[in-house]
């Protein structure tokens, strides 16, 4: 499968023998910085490369554990839905992926679940979201009724996340198998995850790692930015394999 590159702010995509760095170097909170392959360049989010029965595999490990990560990273399906490139319009977000962010990354999109970490999660969510949640974010900033209204909001979708026990910076097996009904995470054969209810639209693949951050915390508070850091931070691939 033919992937596009992305490098923004002195992220750098290198190979070495198998083994493919994503890094992003030292930045500033006014900078962003991001190494990303994708594979749906130019296409309309209707006509996203990947749907169910797929199946994802590789080989990954990461310079920093979640909390010192300083930005987000992972690898999985979903519909870039905060660009206008999928067909002009913003969209609700639907995803199928391992995902890691680190404070102050805080989104809590599951009751009992923390908003930041090292996961297996999906999201599948209604186009009607997008409208709704404009309106929603409006309301929550009013005293007292950030908590309810994210509460309300979280039943007006469909997610599921566990975070991973596995130690990011070592060596591990990441799979994947997204099924019209189910989508089953496994790490080193194990698995962490099943989702009764993963999205069944298309989806394009992205691997990257980024030094943004965003909150929508279980008490209504609504922000996004990017994170300084005076190290580099990479993630590093091997045996990726994309199939039915």
């Amino acid at each position: 499968m033919a992937m596009r590159r992305l490098e923004i702010g002195g992220g750098k995509i290198e190979e070495h023998a198998a083994v493919t760095r994503f890094s992003i170097p030292p930045t500033s909170s006014r900078a962003y910085a991001d190494s990303m392959w994708f594979n749906y360049h130019g296409l309309r989010r209707t006509d996203f490369p990947n749907k169910p029965t797929t199946r994802m595999t590789l080989r990954a490990r990461f310079s920093h554990e979640a909390d010192e990560l300083g930005g987000t990273a992972g690898f999985g399906f979903w519909n870039d839905p905060f660009t206008l490139s999928g067909g002009g319009l913003l969209a609700a977000p639907n995803c199928v992926w391992f995902f890691a962010a680190s404070p102050p990354n805080d989104q809590y999109l599951c009751e009992g679940v923390q908003g930041w970490g090292w996961k297996a999660a999906t999201l599948k969510t209604h186009w009607i979201i997008a409208p709704l949640a404009a309106v929603g974010i409006a309301f929550a900033q009013i005293p007292f009724l950030g908590k309810p209204i994210m509460k309300i909001g979280r039943k007006m979708i469909a997610a599921r996340e566990k975070l991973i026990e596995a130690k990011m910076t070592e060596w591990h097996d990441y799979s994947l198998v997204w099924e019209q009904n189910q989508a089953t995470f496994a790490v080193d054969g194990v698995t962490v995850l099943i989702s009764p209810a993963p999205p069944q639209c298309p989806l394009g693949f992205v691997l990257w790692i980024d030094n943004q951050y965003a909150i929508a915390s279980e008490n209504g508070k609504f922000k996004f930015g990017m994170i300084e850091h005076e190290e580099e931070r990479w993630m590093e691939v091997e045996r990726l394999e994309i199939g039915d």
